[in-house]
Protein backbone atom coordinates (compact mmCIF):
# COMPACT_ATOMS: atom_id res chain seq x y z
CA UNK A 1 0.00 0.00 0.00
CA UNK A 2 0.80 3.46 -0.34
CA UNK A 3 0.55 5.64 2.80
CA UNK A 4 1.06 9.80 3.03
CA UNK A 5 1.64 10.80 6.23
CA UNK A 6 2.18 14.47 7.55
CA UNK A 7 3.59 15.06 11.12
CA UNK A 8 5.70 12.41 10.88
CA UNK A 9 8.22 13.81 12.48
CA UNK A 10 6.61 14.75 15.62
CA UNK A 11 6.46 11.96 18.61
CA UNK A 12 3.59 9.44 17.17
CA UNK A 13 4.52 10.05 13.70
CA UNK A 14 8.51 9.02 14.18
CA UNK A 15 7.43 6.11 16.15
CA UNK A 16 4.46 5.24 13.71
CA UNK A 17 6.61 5.08 10.45
CA UNK A 18 8.97 1.97 11.34
CA UNK A 19 6.16 0.01 11.36
CA UNK A 20 4.47 1.37 8.54
CA UNK A 21 7.70 0.60 6.25
CA UNK A 22 7.10 -3.08 6.20
CA UNK A 23 5.47 -3.84 2.95
CA UNK A 24 4.15 -0.41 2.20
CA UNK A 25 5.16 2.49 0.60
CA UNK A 26 5.56 5.91 3.09
CA UNK A 27 5.54 9.69 1.71
CA UNK A 28 5.79 11.73 4.31
CA UNK A 29 5.10 15.50 4.00
CA UNK A 30 7.76 17.71 5.66
CA UNK A 31 9.28 21.70 5.54
CA UNK A 32 12.48 20.08 5.59
CA UNK A 33 12.84 16.49 3.36
CA UNK A 34 16.00 16.19 4.02
CA UNK A 35 16.00 16.71 8.13
CA UNK A 36 13.00 14.03 7.30
CA UNK A 37 15.12 11.55 5.78
CA UNK A 38 17.33 11.92 8.17
CA UNK A 39 14.95 11.05 11.01
CA UNK A 40 13.12 8.51 9.40
CA UNK A 41 15.58 6.88 7.20
CA UNK A 42 15.60 7.16 3.29
CA UNK A 43 13.10 4.47 2.34
CA UNK A 44 10.83 6.85 3.27
CA UNK A 45 10.00 9.64 0.51
CA UNK A 46 9.92 13.06 1.88
CA UNK A 47 8.39 15.88 0.23
CA UNK A 48 7.90 19.82 0.69
CA UNK A 49 4.47 20.42 -0.67
CA UNK A 50 1.40 18.70 -0.95
CA UNK A 51 1.07 19.13 -4.93
CA UNK A 52 3.95 17.17 -5.21
CA UNK A 53 1.61 13.75 -4.14
CA UNK A 54 -0.70 11.51 -6.42
CA UNK A 55 -3.28 10.97 -3.76
CA UNK A 56 -4.92 8.60 -6.48
CA UNK A 57 -2.23 6.95 -5.98
CA UNK A 58 -2.66 7.28 -2.28
CA UNK A 59 -4.43 4.50 -0.11
CA UNK A 60 -4.12 5.69 3.39
CA UNK A 61 -3.49 9.25 4.39
CA UNK A 62 -1.94 9.66 8.18
CA UNK A 63 -2.73 13.13 9.18
CA UNK A 64 -0.76 14.41 12.27
CA UNK A 65 0.31 17.74 11.90
CA UNK A 66 -0.31 20.52 13.99
CA UNK A 67 1.83 23.41 16.08
CA UNK A 68 2.94 21.83 19.29
CA UNK A 69 -0.49 23.24 21.78
CA UNK A 70 1.97 23.95 25.07
CA UNK A 71 4.88 25.07 23.57
CA UNK A 72 4.17 28.99 23.77
CA UNK A 73 1.62 31.35 25.97
CA UNK A 74 -2.14 31.42 24.17
CA UNK A 75 -1.33 34.96 22.40
CA UNK A 76 -4.04 35.65 20.05
CA UNK A 77 -1.45 35.10 17.33
CA UNK A 78 -0.13 31.94 19.16
CA UNK A 79 -3.57 31.20 18.86
CA UNK A 80 -4.34 31.10 15.21
CA UNK A 81 -0.99 29.49 14.48
CA UNK A 82 -1.98 26.42 16.13
CA UNK A 83 -5.57 26.43 14.42
CA UNK A 84 -3.58 27.64 10.77
CA UNK A 85 -1.26 24.65 11.06
CA UNK A 86 -4.06 22.35 11.76
CA UNK A 87 -6.91 22.95 9.89
CA UNK A 88 -5.61 24.72 6.59
CA UNK A 89 -3.26 21.29 5.64
CA UNK A 90 -6.36 19.84 6.78
CA UNK A 91 -8.43 20.84 4.11
CA UNK A 92 -5.95 20.57 1.38
CA UNK A 93 -5.89 17.14 2.38
CA UNK A 94 -9.51 16.65 1.95
CA UNK A 95 -9.75 18.90 -1.27
CA UNK A 96 -6.96 16.93 -3.19
CA UNK A 97 -8.88 13.54 -1.49
CA UNK A 98 -12.28 14.80 -3.26
CA UNK A 99 -10.31 15.63 -6.52
CA UNK A 100 -9.37 12.00 -6.88
CA UNK A 101 -10.96 9.95 -9.54
CA UNK A 102 -9.63 6.70 -7.07
CA UNK A 103 -9.27 8.37 -3.87
CA UNK A 104 -7.78 6.83 -0.55
CA UNK A 105 -9.89 4.38 0.66
CA UNK A 106 -9.15 5.96 4.20
CA UNK A 107 -8.16 9.01 5.91
CA UNK A 108 -6.77 8.90 9.75
CA UNK A 109 -6.68 12.33 10.96
CA UNK A 110 -5.62 13.80 14.45
CA UNK A 111 -7.93 15.54 16.99
CA UNK A 112 -7.14 15.61 20.49
CA UNK A 113 -9.67 14.83 23.78
CA UNK A 114 -9.42 18.58 23.91
CA UNK A 115 -12.35 18.49 21.62
CA UNK A 116 -14.38 17.68 25.30
CA UNK A 117 -13.52 20.58 26.72
CA UNK A 118 -13.19 20.94 30.72
CA UNK A 119 -15.47 18.46 32.12
CA UNK A 120 -16.51 16.58 35.47
CA UNK A 121 -15.17 12.87 36.30
CA UNK A 122 -17.97 11.12 34.37
CA UNK A 123 -16.91 8.74 31.79
CA UNK A 124 -16.85 10.15 28.60
CA UNK A 125 -17.14 8.02 25.35
CA UNK A 126 -17.42 8.78 21.65
CA UNK A 127 -21.00 9.68 22.08
CA UNK A 128 -20.94 12.05 24.11
CA UNK A 129 -22.74 15.42 22.98
CA UNK A 130 -22.31 17.87 25.98
CA UNK A 131 -19.09 19.56 25.17
CA UNK A 132 -17.57 22.65 27.01
CA UNK A 133 -17.07 25.78 24.55
CA UNK A 134 -13.79 26.63 24.71
CA UNK A 135 -10.58 27.20 22.74
CA UNK A 136 -9.70 22.99 22.75
CA UNK A 137 -13.50 22.03 21.77
CA UNK A 138 -13.41 24.62 19.14
CA UNK A 139 -10.27 24.14 17.56
CA UNK A 140 -10.83 20.36 17.27
CA UNK A 141 -14.28 20.45 15.89
CA UNK A 142 -13.06 22.96 13.26
CA UNK A 143 -10.21 20.52 12.59
CA UNK A 144 -12.37 17.69 12.57
CA UNK A 145 -14.86 19.44 10.41
CA UNK A 146 -11.98 20.25 7.64
CA UNK A 147 -11.36 16.12 7.69
CA UNK A 148 -14.63 14.97 7.39
CA UNK A 149 -15.05 17.10 4.09
CA UNK A 150 -13.13 14.06 2.64
CA UNK A 151 -15.50 11.48 3.06
CA UNK A 152 -17.70 9.45 0.84
CA UNK A 153 -18.91 5.91 -0.34
CA UNK A 154 -15.04 5.61 -1.43
CA UNK A 155 -13.09 7.08 1.29
CA UNK A 156 -14.24 6.66 5.55
CA UNK A 157 -12.63 8.90 7.34
CA UNK A 158 -11.47 8.34 11.07
CA UNK A 159 -10.68 10.72 13.68
CA UNK A 160 -8.44 10.44 16.35
CA UNK A 161 -8.95 12.21 19.42
CA UNK A 162 -5.91 11.21 21.40
CA UNK A 163 -5.06 11.87 25.39
CA UNK A 164 -2.33 12.93 26.63
CA UNK A 165 0.98 10.35 24.67
CA UNK A 166 3.19 9.06 27.28
CA UNK A 167 6.62 8.09 25.71
CA UNK A 168 10.35 7.68 26.87
CA UNK A 169 11.61 10.59 25.49
CA UNK A 170 9.66 13.79 24.44
CA UNK A 171 5.97 14.62 24.65
CA UNK A 172 4.43 15.27 28.33
CA UNK A 173 6.25 13.05 30.15
CA UNK A 174 9.32 14.73 29.31
CA UNK A 175 8.52 18.05 30.79
CA UNK A 176 7.24 16.17 33.91
CA UNK A 177 10.21 13.72 34.66
CA UNK A 178 13.09 16.59 35.55
CA UNK A 179 11.07 18.04 38.35
CA UNK A 180 9.77 14.76 39.50
CA UNK A 181 13.25 12.94 39.89
CA UNK A 182 14.26 16.29 41.90
CA UNK A 183 11.73 15.52 44.49
CA UNK A 184 10.02 18.80 43.07
CA UNK A 185 6.84 16.49 41.35
CA UNK A 186 3.29 16.65 42.42
CA UNK A 187 -0.95 17.34 41.76
CA UNK A 188 -1.79 20.34 40.25
CA UNK A 189 -4.20 22.62 41.93
CA UNK A 190 -6.74 20.28 43.42
CA UNK A 191 -5.41 17.08 41.72
CA UNK A 192 -9.12 16.34 40.81
CA UNK A 193 -9.17 16.90 37.26
CA UNK A 194 -9.07 14.23 34.94
CA UNK A 195 -5.83 12.90 32.93
CA UNK A 196 -6.75 10.25 30.09
CA UNK A 197 -3.81 9.29 28.68
CA UNK A 198 -2.05 6.17 26.70
CA UNK A 199 0.95 4.70 26.00
CA UNK A 200 2.92 5.31 23.05
CA UNK A 201 2.98 1.61 21.72
CA UNK A 202 -0.80 1.45 22.66
CA UNK A 203 -0.87 5.00 20.63
CA UNK A 204 0.88 3.22 17.36
CA UNK A 205 -1.27 -0.34 17.62
CA UNK A 206 -4.05 1.66 17.86
CA UNK A 207 -3.65 3.47 14.73
CA UNK A 208 -2.99 0.52 13.06
CA UNK A 209 -5.70 -1.29 14.10
CA UNK A 210 -8.09 0.93 12.57
CA UNK A 211 -5.99 0.21 8.95
CA UNK A 212 -6.77 -2.95 9.29
CA UNK A 213 -10.18 -2.16 10.47
CA UNK A 214 -12.52 -0.61 7.69
CA UNK A 215 -15.66 -1.07 9.86
CA UNK A 216 -14.36 1.61 12.03
CA UNK A 217 -15.05 5.57 11.18
CA UNK A 218 -15.78 8.74 13.09
CA UNK A 219 -14.37 10.04 15.99
CA UNK A 220 -11.78 7.08 18.22
CA UNK A 221 -10.71 8.15 21.46
CA UNK A 222 -7.00 6.96 21.48
CA UNK A 223 -7.16 6.88 25.75
CA UNK A 224 -6.24 4.33 27.79
CA UNK A 225 -9.46 2.83 29.42
CA UNK A 226 -8.81 3.45 32.63
CA UNK A 227 -8.22 7.74 33.14
CA UNK A 228 -6.62 9.17 36.27
CA UNK A 229 -6.81 12.08 38.61
CA UNK A 230 -4.35 14.38 38.07
CA UNK A 231 -3.22 13.50 42.08
CA UNK A 232 -3.43 9.81 41.25
CA UNK A 233 -1.13 10.06 38.14
CA UNK A 234 1.58 12.27 40.19
CA UNK A 235 1.28 9.71 42.58
CA UNK A 236 1.76 7.25 40.38
CA UNK A 237 5.04 8.67 38.29
CA UNK A 238 6.30 9.51 41.99
CA UNK A 239 6.62 5.80 42.63
CA UNK A 240 7.55 4.43 39.61
CA UNK A 241 10.54 6.82 40.34
CA UNK A 242 10.87 6.21 43.92
CA UNK A 243 10.51 9.99 44.65
CA UNK A 244 8.07 11.46 46.70
CA UNK A 245 5.14 13.50 44.88
CA UNK A 246 3.71 16.09 47.32
CA UNK A 247 4.73 19.40 46.11
CA UNK A 248 1.38 21.17 44.94
CA UNK A 249 1.86 23.73 41.89
CA UNK A 250 -1.48 26.08 43.00
CA UNK A 251 -3.68 26.60 40.55
CA UNK A 252 -3.27 30.66 40.38
CA UNK A 253 0.27 30.74 40.33
CA UNK A 254 0.16 28.29 37.09
CA UNK A 255 -2.64 30.70 35.77
CA UNK A 256 -0.39 33.37 36.06
CA UNK A 257 2.67 31.95 33.98
CA UNK A 258 0.99 30.63 31.12
CA UNK A 259 -2.37 32.37 31.23
CA UNK A 260 -5.29 30.56 29.40
CA UNK A 261 -3.24 27.62 28.37
CA UNK A 262 -2.87 26.83 32.08
CA UNK A 263 -6.52 25.28 31.77
CA UNK A 264 -5.37 22.45 29.64
CA UNK A 265 -3.60 21.25 33.39
CA UNK A 266 -6.09 22.80 35.68
CA UNK A 267 -9.18 21.07 33.90
CA UNK A 268 -9.35 17.85 32.48
CA UNK A 269 -12.09 14.61 31.43
CA UNK A 270 -12.04 11.44 32.14
CA UNK A 271 -12.09 9.62 28.39
CA UNK A 272 -12.68 6.28 27.53
CA UNK A 273 -11.96 4.40 24.30
CA UNK A 274 -15.58 2.84 24.22
CA UNK A 275 -15.21 2.52 20.17
CA UNK A 276 -11.55 0.49 20.31
CA UNK A 277 -12.95 -1.73 23.11
CA UNK A 278 -16.02 -2.88 21.39
CA UNK A 279 -13.85 -3.27 18.21
CA UNK A 280 -11.98 -5.58 20.58
CA UNK A 281 -8.81 -3.54 20.41
CA UNK A 282 -6.63 -4.66 23.55
CA UNK A 283 -4.45 -2.12 25.28
CA UNK A 284 -0.96 -3.43 26.09
CA UNK A 285 -1.11 -1.00 29.45
CA UNK A 286 -3.94 -0.51 29.93
CA UNK A 287 -3.63 1.05 33.36
CA UNK A 288 -1.14 3.92 34.30
CA UNK A 289 0.95 2.21 37.00
CA UNK A 290 2.57 -0.42 34.74
CA UNK A 291 2.37 2.11 31.65
CA UNK A 292 4.99 4.38 34.17
CA UNK A 293 7.12 1.48 35.19
CA UNK A 294 7.59 0.99 31.66
CA UNK A 295 8.54 4.09 30.16
CA UNK A 296 11.18 5.53 33.45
Amino acid sequence: MHIFITGATGLIGKHLCPFLLHHNTVTVLSRNPTKANVLLGHKVKAVSDISDVDFNTVDIVINLAGEPIVNKRWSDKQKQIIRNSRIDITQQISEAIKACSIPPHTFISGSAIGFYGRQNSNPIDETFERPHDEFSHQLCKDWENAALLAQSEQTRVCLLRTGIVLAKKGGALGKMLPAFKLCLGGPIGNGEQGMSWIHIDDMIQLILFIIKHPEISGPVNATAPNPVSNAQFSKSLGEALSRPAFITMPTPVLKLLMGEMSDLLTMGQFVVPKKALVNNYRFHHPDIKSALESLV
